[in-house]
């Protein structure tokens, strides 16, 4: 659609205020092949309560998380939200006051995302954190971009237990750079990701626990990185587990990167989630996005700011560390109000109950015949080898209401030996009656 002055005389001033000679000039850039000379073929107009007949029967073909036995994971966990967390959040104050452009008169959105901030900065055992990035995959390929402004190397590691939508991130982020070195898929092992660091490696990534559910052993990682230079990158996409395992600061990590779908953020179909991003003190000043801080004002009471800001969406431009122009606000809101609710007892609780809850998933699915169970160590995700391949393995027990996993294939295509592989996940919502019903699925359908 074209907007046009109307008149001749006010059209004639616009171009030549603009300097072209023609309205078609406008359009220049646009192949003459994509234009569109004539009526768009969409269905005829309907009533709008037709409409949302049609939608509620769109809508009643989803089979949602909660309607049956789910072990869904590989990054993104369903978890019992407290109704508390979506009432405050949609509370006008919070729901209108997006983002602080002018942050001296934003206080109670600067200091939920202060302690936001602390709050993350003690789950991974860091100096400081941000004030949140988009989601885990793109926090880790900003991760990796720091790491090189910091180190001032190029090369790049990425585990081969790395979830592979965030090694496929990282790769578009840089555009498939010869330095970007992604190892194999493991799923039995951490892989030879140690053997990779040089003199030239920036930094390498570790996800833990990684894709396959497997914990990684971060101090001999950090130790050998800092041999040479590099800085260690952890991933974490079961923020959960956070509440259970050491902190990843205190084995050296440089910088650590999270998902934290999984405190106050359901679902959603697959977003909008929030990524935690915490790095140690000497780095705060390559780190992406804005970071907000505590003061004083001159009457003595205490007052937040936004101390740093070194997003191109503020004063820095082309200088910035980064382009990343939100920080999911309202998810990260959900996330500090559900982590206040829990407090840091709850959330051991809640990290202890996913734990005994997968034990029991894992022990279930040990006794069906041809399964086989490929961890050692794991948090309340784990990896199974099935005897058939497993994307018709799941589809079958999705006929039987069962949504049992995700088959590595679907996430890893055209590699015979993940094809057998299942990730399954449980959580605080696994019932008994969940494990039993995918117990006896797995029997019917390798049978």
């Amino acid at each position: 659609m074209r907007y046009l002055p109307h008149s001749d005389a006010e059209r004639a001033e616009m171009l030549a205020t603009i300097g072209i000679a023609s309205e078609d000039a406008l359009f220049s850039a646009v192949p003459r092949a994509a234009y569109n000379t004539g009526a768009i073929d969409l269905p005829a107009h309907s009533p709008e309560f037709l409409v949302e007949a049609h939608m509620r029967a769109l809508s009643g073909k989803n089979r949602a998380a909660g309607d049956g036995p789910f072990f869904v994971g590989a990054g993104a966990y369903r978890h019992h939200v407290p109704a508390t967390v979506d009432h405050l959040i949609q509370r006008s104050e919070w729901l209108t006051a997006y983002t602080p452009y002018q942050p001296e008169i934003s206080q109670g959105t600067l200091q939920m995302l202060f302690e936001f901030q602390t709050q993350v900065a003690k789950l991974t055992g860091m100096d400081v954190a941000n004030a949140s990035l988009y989601d885990g995959s793109t926090g880790t390929a900003e991760a990796v971009l720091m790491a090189r402004r910091l180190t001032r190397k190029k090369k790049l590691v990425l585990s081969g237990g790395l979830h592979p939508h965030y090694r496929d991130v990282v790769k578009a982020y840089l555009k498939n750079d010869p330095d970007l070195v992604c190892l194999p898929a493991s799923p039995q092992g951490q892989g030879d990701i140690l053997d990779h660091i040089d003199d030239q490696t920036a930094a390498i990534v570790i996800q833990t626990p990684d894709f396959y559910g497997h914990l990684r052993d971060l101090q001999k990682a950090a130790d050998m990185a800092h041999a040479k230079g590099a800085l260690l990158i952890v991933v974490v996409t079961e923020v959960v587990s956070l509440g259970l395992l050491e902190a990843p600061g205190t084995f050296g990590a440089d910088i650590v990167v999270a998902e934290g779908q999984s405190i106050g953020n359901a679902l959603n179909f697959g977003g909008p989630y929030v990524g935690l991003m915490a790095t140690r003190k000497e780095f705060v000043r390559q780190m992406p996005g804005r970071l907000c801080g505590e003061t004083v004002d001159a009457e003595g009471k205490r007052g937040f700011v936004l101390t740093l800001s070194t997003r191109e969406q503020h004063i820095r431009r082309e200088k910035a560390t980064s382009n990343i122009c939100t920080n999911s606000g309202l998810c990260a809101l959900a996330f500090t109000i559900h982590m206040s609710l829990l407090g840091e007892a709850g959330l051991t609780r809640l990290a202890r109950l996913n734990h005994a809850r997968a034990i029991a998933l894992a022990d279930a699915l040990a006794k069906v015949p041809g399964v086989e169970v490929l961890n050692q160590t794991f948090f309340n995700e784990f990896t199974i080898r099935v005897g058939k391949p497993a994307a018709g393995v799941i589809e079958a027990l999705a006929q039987r209401n069962v949504l049992a996993g995700v088959p590595v294939s679907r996430l890893e295509p055209g590699k015979p030996e993940l094809e057998n592989l299942i990730v399954l996940a449980a959580t605080e919502l696994t019932t008994d009656a969940d494990i039993a019903a995918l117990a006896n699925g797995l029997k019917e359908v390798l049978a």
